[in-house]
């Protein structure tokens, strides 16, 4: 009886669950262009399904729109949206959003990825059960990312964490309800307003902290240092 001849790849196609290292992740991410978003977590090769708009496209969509701003009245500064970082050997991230300093923590290699760790990294999370307050957040922590946030849009809940002490600690409000980044002066975020989708109070928020005398230090600061 004949039998049918099993497919033959030059490249291994990527699968959920796949134990890969870094070099070889990408050799078959690149392989795969129609492929839209594959993360190496902790060695281990995760697929993204198809994102809902609710629970996923439209929070993303709000959290651009925050940090899109603060990108805009802050130069020198790197605003990525699902773009890749070579975190350490065994993970390749594609968080939801990020910010960075170019040479401060991070860099952008020859080849067009981020290398090393962002200051800030945004994730959109269904809830709290997700990989994105496990392992990633492990791996996150580990190597450096100063602030992470997830908005857990099924809990209907976003967590700030900030690195102290090699832990990450939930930072909370203040007494007006404004969280405020550490690492990038200014960019304030009013979390009930966000989660609420009350985008003039988010932006109004935020363009305080753009008018704040710590934000026009950090612009000098970076002007500064890169002319140096």
């Amino acid at each position: 009886m004949a039998t049918t001849p099993k497919p033959q790849f030059a490249i291994p196609p990527l699968e959920n669950g796949d134990r890969l290292s870094r070099a070889e992740f990408e050799r078959r991410y690149d392989a795969l262009p129609e492929l839209k978003k594959a993360e190496l977590i902790e060695g281990v090769v995760y697929m993204a399904a198809a994102l809902r708009i609710r629970s996923h496209g439209e929070p993303h969509g709000l959290l651009m729109t925050w940090l899109g701003t603060y990108r805009a009245f802050t130069p020198g500064i790197v605003l990525g949206d699902n773009s890749t970082i070579r975190l350490d050997l065994e993970n390749e991230p594609q968080p939801d959003a990020m910010l960075l300093v170019p040479g401060r923590q991070a860099t952008i290699s020859a080849d067009d990825y981020i290398e090393g760790a962002p200051e800030l990294v945004i994730e959109v999370a269904a809830s709290s059960a997700a990989l994105d307050l496990h392992d990633k957040k492990r791996a996150y922590r580990r190597n450096g990312v100063q602030e992470y946030i997830v908005w857990r849009t099924l809990d209907n809940q976003l967590d700030w964490f900030v690195l102290k002490a090699d832990e990450y600690v939930l930072q909370q409000p203040d007494s007006q309800g404004i969280l405020r980044s550490a690492v990038f002066p200014g960019l304030w975020l009013a979390g009930a307003a966000l989660l609420s989708g009350e985008m003039p109070t988010v932006l109004s928020i935020l363009q305080q902290g753009l008018n704040s005398p710590e934000h026009a230090a950090f612009i000098e600061w970076i002007g500064t240092r890169s002319q140096s």
